[in-house]
């Protein structure tokens, strides 16, 4: 009886690590080869609505919001920012991926996880 326990916990475990990774490809197929391709520094994005929102829930309205309807009014870079890189073109995807890829995203760059502590 142990055993089977210990086979279906290793199975949930395995598919969930890799849903997880499939969740990760695709916001790297989606959302940030076009990032890398035109070199947006990522990480200043994050830092900027970190510091204008500062809670995950509000961040990811904040992006879905500008993903939405990319206007300069609903991003928080400057407009010099849009000089240099290109305007997010609006994105025709469902809400629940979008998200899902957003909350990615902010995971993906998460100012905790590069913390070290003695």
């Amino acid at each position: 009886m142990g055993k089977i326990i210990f086979l279906c916990i290793l199975f949930y475990v395995e598919l969930y690590a890799s849903e997880k990774q499939s969740e990760k490809d695709e916001l790297q197929s989606k959302c940030l080869e076009c990032h890398n391709k035109n070199q947006i520094p990522n990480e200043l994005i994050y830092k900027r609505y970190l510091v204008k929102y500062s809670t995950k829930n509000a961040m990811t309205q904040a992006i879905m919001k500008y993903l939405k309807d990319p206007k300069k009014e609903n991003s928080v870079m400057p407009p010099p920012f849009f000089l240099k890189f290109p305007m997010q073109r609006t994105l025709d995807i469902n809400d629940t991926i979008l998200e899902q890829n957003t909350r990615d995203f902010l995971d993906t760059f998460d100012m905790k996880k590069k913390l070290i502590l003695p």
